[in-house]
């Protein structure tokens, strides 16, 4: 090769994604993302920074959509990221179904919001939603697999990619069928936690996403912070390059890309030798469940609880609907109250 040749080869290689895009050189690809999470936890507020949005971020109700469009480079079609957010933390799991399909689960990726501020709230929501999409996208690799096995194949070997098969946790983790990222919102409140508190949180959810390889970032408001969650999920969504820097100091906000942390490094569960010889489990995650909870003390509560009536909800006001659902709840109540007089003045026979 000459070296005008070689000069074209990388530049080609420098403006193409990498692996997990999919992408070739001038083409336009679609991605689509799932975030989830606590309810409040700051979702809608990062979705708005990665897409660059001056806006105020609003309650969202049940599952809301949004997209993003970016050009590799200069005149160039414009790349599209589907954004999708899922409201009301845990009770509306089940509409994961509408996004993730089958036309496109190859470029799907899921990013998780666990609110710091809320940690008996914490392996709760990270369990339940978790739990609901892997069995949601496991049963549509399932069907894949009869149809098209070498695409159900590719998606399943790429989310080992992550770890060398020489890599010492190699048989110890399970890794998440579809690209997942966990976000610790509201670090700035965590930060006031107690050192302790601290510690612990942040070894668990290093554990966890490491176990599903994932990657972890903890952010909060700080623009410093919303950065680095940004940097990782315009990976995803654009095929942006990822950030090879790693910070793994529980003093500090937590930012470690999929891949780039161990077992060793991590260290058992935070807790006594004798407690740990008296728990019971079956799997290192349902160990660090337990000790995690142990600290930590699920909260006894119910999303559904807490859905408010979006009729009554200000952001969604409507004058002429509004006027109208006043008047037909009027009609509704006084056809309750004749309905009722008639049937007291009814002459039942008592036979």
């Amino acid at each position: 090769d000459t070296l005008w040749d070689l000069a074209i080869a990388e530049v080609e290689k420098r403006e193409t994604p990498d692996d997990d895009n999919d992408a070739k050189p001038g083409e336009v690809w679609e991605k689509s993302i799932l975030f989830m999470g606590n309810k409040n936890g700051g979702k809608t507020t990062i979705i708005l920074r990665c897409l660059e949005r001056e806006e105020s971020p609003k309650p969202t109700l049940a599952l809301e959509y949004t997209f993003g469009r970016r050009a590799r480079r200069h005149n160039t079609p414009k790349d599209v990221a589907h954004f999708w957010e899922l409201g009301g933390g845990t009770s509306l799991v089940e509409l994961i179904r509408i996004p993730i399909t089958s036309h496109n689960i190859r470029s799907f990726a899921v990013v998780l919001v666990l609110d710091l501020s809320k940690p008996n709230e914490l392996w709760t929501t990270m369990e339940s939603l978790l739990q609901v999409t892997r069995n949601h996208v496991n049963k549509i690799l399932t069907k894949l697999e009869k149809t098209n096995s070498e695409v159900a194949a590719e998606i399943k070997q790429r989310m080992w990619n992550h770890l060398q098969r020489d890599h010492p946790d190699y048989g110890l983790v399970d890794p998440f069928p579809i690209p997942l990222v966990i976000i610790g919102s509201k670090y700035d409140i965590f930060y006031e936690f107690d050192s302790e508190m601290r510690k612990i949180i942040s070894k668990t959810l290093r554990f966890v996403s490491h176990y599903y390889g994932a990657s972890l970032v903890f952010t909060s408001k700080s623009e410093a912070l919303l950065l680095k969650a940004r940097a990782l999920i315009n990976h995803l969504a654009f095929g942006y390059d990822k950030s090879k820097s790693v910070s793994v100091d529980p003093s500090k906000p937590l930012f470690i890309p999929a891949g780039l942390d161990s077992m060793s490094q991590i260290g058992p569960p935070p807790a006594s030798d004798s407690d740990l010889g008296k728990m019971r489990a079956n799997t290192p995650l349902e160990l660090w469940k337990k000790v995690f909870e142990k600290t930590f003390p699920p909260k006894s509560f119910c999303d559904l609880q807490d859905t408010k009536d979006p009729a009554q909800d200000s952001q969604y006001a409507e004058y002429e609907v509004d006027v109208m659902r006043a008047q037909k709840n009027q009609e509704l109540e006084q056809y309750k109250r004749n309905a009722s007089k008639s049937w007291k003045e009814m002459d039942f026979d008592s036979d």
